[in-house]
């Protein structure tokens, strides 16, 4: 399991040093994202992608629930209500289920793609002033390891936490 490290680096010289230390330190380009303003060049450095930029992973796993407990529901009054001549069993509670989270998933990436991401909000004053997020996906046990790092050679760079449910893909 992965950690996402968010840094706020005050320009893009700094931010350039500070992926140097981090791939000296080998962490791959791929588990490091930069995001600045829209008319920024970011040059050679990892910009963040839409996934990360937009609450795509929020909005699925809350589909997936509300789906998922809504079929349910739904299935459960199926059961209990029998028509005349449709008798229904007990699986059709789980499959109500699976169709609600599977419809609740699809339903709610619609608009999760074209939403922006929840846990960068507090990022957007900084952004538009010029700054640049730096999110860093490391295993958890170099969280510790990494942020001295960044501390240590990195003054200028504002630590902003750790967000803990990092998937162990992309």
């Amino acid at each position: 399991m992965r950690r996402r490290l968010y840094f706020m680096l005050p320009d893009l010289g700094s931010a350039i040093r500070t992926a140097n230390d981090l791939l000296l330190a080998r962490v791959e380009d791929r588990h490091m994202h930069f995001l600045a303003r829209r008319d920024m060049d970011l040059g050679e450095l990892h910009k963040s992608s839409y996934l990360q930029k937009s609450d795509l992973r929020h909005s699925l796993y809350l589909g997936i629930l509300l789906g998922g407990a809504l079929g349910f529901a739904f299935g459960i009054y199926m059961y209990l209500t029998p028509g005349d001549t449709i008798h229904t069993e007990l699986i059709t509670v789980l499959v109500a289920a699976l169709v609600g989270a599977v419809f609740g998933a699809w339903a709610s990436s619609l608009i999760g793609v074209s939403t922006p991401n929840v846990a960068l909000k507090r990022f957007e004053r900084d952004i538009e002033a010029g700054h640049i997020l730096l999110m860093v996906d490391v295993p958890k046990g170099r969280v510790d390891e990494i942020q001295t790092l960044i501390h240590a050679k990195h003054a200028e760079a504002g630590d902003f936490g750790i967000e803990r449910s990092m998937p162990a893909f992309p």
